[in-house]
């Protein structure tokens, strides 16, 4: 997927912004399925099949807005129907040094896009697809989110070294994360604290 493209640009990696409200609102699925049906060229090219940014994406409804464990399942079978009928822009893997996250960001806000560390334990991609009216102060991602912006929260793997990861975009819509792993002590026996049986999607 990115060994094709020409430009990149790096993005800043940001520490958590502090703000404790974002993100408060849950996105429930009647609600996406009334903002989706309305037909919006834009909506549907931001949370429509295939996006990066789509609740359904894994397969079920799931709010991006809630840390999924991205590199505890594999993309093969997560996004093994979208595969088949071509829809998916979705990749990630881990090699023995990195993991690595791939995605096609949505057509409108690429400048607004940003990527943002949680604690060292979460990062966050999101950007606006629509701007606020000016009148209108509050933060976007503090209220009902899905109408001005898009979100995907992954919770970092343990052995993570979130401190050297990097962003880049590709070709102006292409997004690539790569997140060195730790050098650990082999004699250490680590510890996962994720409960997969609360992400069974399939």
């Amino acid at each position: 997927m990115i060994e094709a493209m020409s430009s990149q640009k790096q993005l800043q990696v940001q520490l958590e912004d502090g703000n404790t409200q974002k993100w408060r609102v849950s996105l429930r699925e009647d609600v996406f399925h009334s903002f989706i049906s309305k037909d919006n060229p834009t909506v549907l090219k931001v949370f429509g099949d295939g996006s990066f940014f789509s609740p359904l994406l894994f397969g079920k409804f799931f709010d991006p807005s809630d840390a999924f464990p991205l590199w505890e399942f594999d993309a093969e079978v997560l996004l093994s129907c979208l595969r088949s009928s071509g829809q998916s822009n979705v990749n990630w893997f881990e090699t023995s040094m990195e993991y690595v996250l791939q995605a096609e960001l949505p057509g409108c806000g690429l400048h607004s896009t940003q990527v943002c560390l949680e604690n060292g334990k979460v990062v966050e991609i999101s950007g606006q697809w629509r701007q606020q009216r000016e009148s209108n102060p509050v933060d976007w991602r503090s209220g009902s989110w899905w109408a001005y912006g898009y979100v995907r929260r992954l919770e970092l793997p343990e052995n993570a070294e979130w401190r050297e990861m990097e962003a880049k975009v590709y070709d102006e819509r292409n997004l690539e994360i790569k997140i060195p792993k730790k050098h650990l002590d082999s004699n250490i026996p680590q510890k996962c604290d994720v409960a997969l049986k609360d992400y069974e999607l399939v």
